[in-house]
Parts: C-alpha cells; sequence; structure tokens
C-alpha cells in the first residue's frame, strides 16, 4: 500500500536548502496575508470615512464649523484630511493683505495636493511588499524545486538500480517547494491588483473632491477680493 502523501513528512525529509527556501516561503506567506487583512480593514474604513465626510460637506452646513470639528478631533485622514489642510492654508491666507483670489487658491490647492500625497502614501504603504512576494515567490520555490531535484539524482547516483519508486519521493520533496511558493504568490498578487484598484478609486474621488472644494473656495476668494 503506498503511504499518504504528507506535506509535513515531505518537508521534514526535504534537503537542508529546499527546507530553507521553504521556511522563507511559509514566512513571506504569513507577512503578506497579515498585510491582506490589514489593508482591507484600512481601505475599507478609508471607503467610509469617505463616504460619511462627503455625506458631511454637502449637507449644507458652515464649513469654517466642519473645518473646526474636525481639527477639534484631531488626526483625520482621508478626503477630511485634504479639506482641513486645503480650508486651513485658505484661512491663513486670507487674513495677509495684498492676497488676490488667484493666489489665494493656489496657495489652498497646493495644501490638499500635499495631503491627498500624504494619504494616498499612507493607502499604498506595503502594498509594494505584495507585489514582491506575488512576483517572487515563484522562482523562489522553483529554485527550491531544482535544488532538491539536483540533490535527489546526486544521491541516487551510487545505487545500482534507480526505479520510480526510489525516485518519486525525493521528487515529491523537491515538487513541495513549487508548490507553496505559489501558495504563497496566488494571494499576494490578488490582494495587489485589488487593493490597487481600490487605492486608485479612492484617488479619483480625492481629485475629483479637490476641484469641488477648489470651485467653492473660488467664489469665496473672489467675493473677498472684490470687497477688499
Amino acid at each position: 500500500m503506498a503511504q499518504e502523501l504528507s506535506i509535513i513528512r515531505l518537508v521534514m525529509e526535504a534537503s537542508i536548502p529546499v527546507q530553507i527556501v521553504i521556511a522563507l516561503l511559509v514566512l513571506a506567506s504569513i507577512v503578506s496575508w497579515a498585510i491582506i487583512f490589514s489593508k482591507r480593514r484600512m481601505l475599507h474604513r478609508a471607503r467610509i470615512e469617505a463616504d460619511q465626510f462627503e455625506n458631511s460637506f454637502w449637507s449644507g452646513g458652515d464649513l469654517a464649523q466642519l473645518y473646526r470639528g474636525i481639527e477639534a478631533r484631531g488626526g483625520a485622514t482621508g478626503m477630511a484630511s485634504i479639506f482641513e489642510f486645503g480650508f486651513r492654508e485658505f484661512a491663513r491666507l486670507r487674513q495677509q493683505d495684498g492676497i488676490g483670489a488667484d493666489q489665494l487658491l493656489e496657495g489652498s490647492r497646493r495644501a490638499m495636493r500635499v495631503a491627498q500625497l500624504k494619504e494616498i502614501d499612507r493607502l499604498e504603504h506595503s502594498l509594494s511588499t505584495l507585489a514582491t512576494v506575488g512576483s517572487t515567490s515563484p522562482y523562489v520555490g522553483l529554485f527550491g524545486t531544482v535544488w532538491g531535484i539536483m540533490y535527489a539524482f546526486a544521491s541516487l547516483g551510487d545505487a545500482q538500480q534507480a526505479t520510480l519508486a526510489t525516485v518519486a519521493p525525493h521528487i515529491s520533496e523537491a515538487l513541495v517547494a513549487t508548490a507553496i511558493g505559489l501558495f504563497a504568490a496566488i494571494p499576494a498578487v490578488i490582494a495587489y491588483n485589488r487593493y490597487a484598484d481600490q487605492v486608485g478609486r479612492l484617488e479619483v474621488r480625492y481629485d475629483a473632491f479637490m476641484e469641488e472644494f477648489s470651485t467653492i473656495l473660488q467664489r469665496h476668494a473672489t467675493r473677498t477680493s472684490s470687497g477688499g
């Protein structure tokens, strides 16, 4: 009766280099799954916060009061952070003498752009790790497989007769490295593509909000300049 295939047994009986490759792949898989769950929560929260802020922003309330509420809470992220940076810079520049409407608008837009870049960088953090795990794990696993097969055939060099039953266990041990490499790579690639798309969609929403908010600020800046 053929022995039941056991991944643990194959790993334990593999050569030391193959075991090292497998250990690295398992570590990479654990890290990628930790990033996947963490990034899922972060992006889900970013979408909810964007929805909530847009509801507050377009509710027709006082923007100054909205700004004070965000500033009082502290640690604003996402769309609220973009609004906070833009409104603060607009209010600061408006208090200075000799500042035209174009300068008011340009200053607030620069501040909002800085906030947006910081937010996108925060959302994209660790995505490169997923991309690295997804792109390199199959090759690392393949290296372990090639090394294991070389080791298997080298160990059979002194044998008088090499049958399939003799070679198969060694080949199976080597192929485990490729299987674990794919196990680490596939979820990382899927998660990277999904999360990169979600970050891109959020970036589009932030760009749209900046344009809409800039239009509102432009009207305020024009009235301020006219009044002056």
